[in-house]
């Protein structure tokens, strides 16, 4: 069976050179935000889950979808510099996985 080189795997953009020395750069800093707009997401989400009072849903709801824009602008800006990368799906694991869970809606109540 043929491998893939692993590079080929990766999709990444030409990666955008920063000086490394002890202090944070500019990939460091927006790294430490992206994680913690993924921190709070996560936290927002379970406030919604438990929220008993309809406007304090409302407003943890707009709380939500700006930290999720302000999240998705950090991941845009990351990738475009080439500081993050994803690795491509391959095809047969997409498909596999596919097959798996379309099985599961036999065993929804409702149909």
């Amino acid at each position: 069976m043929q491998q893939m080189d692993p590079q080929q795997q990766k999709i990444q953009n030409p990666e955008t050179p920063i000086a490394k020395t002890s202090q944070m750069n500019e990939r460091d800093m927006i790294n430490d935000m992206l994680a913690t707009e993924k921190y709070m997401t996560s936290s927002y989400n379970i406030a919604l889950y438990e929220a008993s009072n309809q406007a304090y849903y409302q407003l943890l709801q707009q709380i939500l979808t700006e930290t999720q824009d302000c999240q998705r602008n950090l991941f845009n800006q990351m990738f475009q510099q080439g500081w993050y990368s994803l690795e491509k799906a391959d095809q047969q694991k997409v498909m596999q996985t596919h097959q798996q869970f379309s099985g599961y809606t036999t065993q929804f109540p409702y149909q």
